[in-house]
């Protein structure tokens, strides 16, 4: 058991610092090879900061434990919003000013209804993999067309600027690249045996432990980015963060992992774990795009009912354990 707690703690550490290397070099690889600024912001490192999740649920659907990889995608998504969105509300109150994020923000909603949709015959198939992968790309296409069109929402694409400008050289580039990627799926395979090795001796299911442990530890790059976006007064970066994790986790993951292999779902995770998703994600589209006339606003009083709520949560899974 110390060596399964222990594969945890370095799978994690190994995973979140791989990743970081892999935005680093696919930034810089990107900015080599011509890739406008605006996107690599919105998928360049969109996808290294949601790289953690898919890598960790691919290889738990492989390996057979459908629970792990449904949990690290619906308990990210939980994280992001409530533990996330919850923390750097209290630290700076977040105001919503992007068009582009108002938009998005009914879609994540939509993706959600589609998602417990897909839950009600208790299974995942290929078929549901199919859908939520080419709805995840049709998705894609659009916010590139929307971010390149939006004169008023180049956020992204001044943080994508900063990143270009201490761009790397070529050779350098490519050889994070390569590393981090390697080490992201070698450190997704430690995590996810330690994961694995600590639910079988507590005698908890791996959804437990994919919705808690390896929950928190895949949704770092995003609390990281999103305090790096605070710092620099960017709001709107800050919440497309959450918001983008959000539908890389629910079309992505979900659909690279039952693309793997058909996830059996237990009913728990339609009644209890769908259900928190999707209020969160009601609540973070009441907050981000305001009401009569009002600005959208995350306040310190939002961030603490936010994070309230996921400790809440959390604690609640933590008793099933102990139960």
């Amino acid at each position: 058991m110390l060596l399964a707690i222990a594969a945890v703690i370095a799978g994690l550490a190994l995973l979140v610092w791989s990743a970081d290397r892999f935005v680093d070099g696919a930034s810089a690889t990107a900015t080599h090879a011509g890739m406008p600024p605006l996107l690599i912001g919105m998928l360049v490192i969109g996808f290294g900061t949601s790289a953690p999740e898919m890598v960790v649920s691919a290889l738990a659907a492989g390996q057979g434990n459908p629970g792990l990889a449904l949990g690290n995608a619906y308990g990210s998504n939980i994280t992001n919003i409530a533990l996330i969105i919850g923390l750097v509300a209290i630290i700076s109150p977040i105001q919503v000013h992007s068009q582009v994020i108002r938009k998005e923000l009914p879609i994540l909603l939509g993706i959600t209804l589609l998602a417990g949709y897909q839950l009600l015959d208790g299974a995942l198939s290929r078929n549901d993999a199919w859908v939520l992968l080419g709805a995840f790309f049709l998705l894609m296409g659009w916010s590139v067309v929307q971010g390149m069109r939006g004169k008023d929402d180049a956020l992204s694409g001044e943080y994508a600027e900063e990143v270009a400008s201490h761009a790397m050289p070529l050779n350098k580039a490519l050889f994070w690249l390569v590393l981090g990627l390697v080490l992201l799926i070698a450190s997704s395979r430690l995590l996810v045996w330690g994961a694995v090795y600590i639910a079988e001796g507590l005698g908890v299911s791996d959804l437990i432990i994919g919705l808690t442990i390896v929950a928190i530890g895949t949704s770092l790059p995003e609390l990281a980015s999103s305090l790096a976006a605070i710092r620099r007064n960017e709001h709107d970066l800050a919440l497309g963060n959450v918001i983008g994790s959000g539908l890389f986790n629910t079309l992505a993951v979900v659909g690279i992992a039952a693309g793997i292999a058909p996830l059996a779902v237990e009913p728990v995770v339609l009644y209890r774990d769908w259900v928190v998703m999707f209020v969160l994600t009601l609540v973070l589209l009441v907050m981000g795009i305001g009401r009569m006339g009002k600005q959208g606003t995350v306040s310190r009083f939002n961030g603490v009912l936010l994070l309230a709520t996921y400790v809440g949560y959390t604690a609640y899974l933590v008793s099933t354990m102990l139960a």
